[in-house]
Parts: structure tokens; sequence; C-alpha cells
């Protein structure tokens, strides 16, 4: 299972996964994980920049309705910003203080 976690970028010890304008945080085996959809970005700096980020707290729970696993959700301006909430999300729900 190590060998797995090596292939993917880590932050803050947990994995995170682009496919196209989506982003998952934290490990699927977990109760919670978060997911990033990017609605909107802008040229800058030779690159495409996220500009727009959905972010939602799910639950892994696959015996729950879609509607019933989003704990928590929010839309903040920029990945770092999404980011940020959605690792502090995280953490509180691993270990309970939410």
């Amino acid at each position: 299972m190590g060998k797995q976690q090596d292939e993917f970028l880590m932050y803050k010890g947990k994995p995170l996964v682009r496919s196209g304008n989506t982003l998952y945080y934290g490990n699927m085996s977990d109760p919670f994980v978060i997911m990033m959809q990017i609605s909107s970005s802008h040229s800058g700096y030779d690159m495409e920049m996220a500009e727009k980020v959905s972010i939602q707290l799910l639950a892994t729970d696959t015996n729950l309705r879609p509607k019933e696993r989003i704990i928590r959700k929010s839309e903040k301006n920029g990945l770092y910003n999404a980011l940020d909430i959605g690792s502090i999300w995280l953490e509180r729900a691993l270990s309970g203080t939410m």
C-alpha cells in the first residue's frame, strides 16, 4: 500500500489527485474526502490558473445517497484558498471535532 501512495502528489500527508477540473484530497479508505471542482479559470504566468473553486467535504460511505454524502460545501477564489479550507475541514472531520 505504501508503494501506491508514493505515486500520488501528497499535500500535508494525504494524496491529492486530479482528473480534469476535479481534484480529490484525502484517502478514499478514510470516512471523508474533499472534492474540489474548478468552475472558472484565467490565463496568467503562461498557464491556466483556477479562479472559482467549489469545495465539498464528502463521506466515502457508498451506502449513502449522493446528497447525503455531502457534509459541507463552499466556493472559494483560487485553488490555494480552496485547498487550505478543505484541509482544515478534512482534519476536523477525521478527528471527530467538527
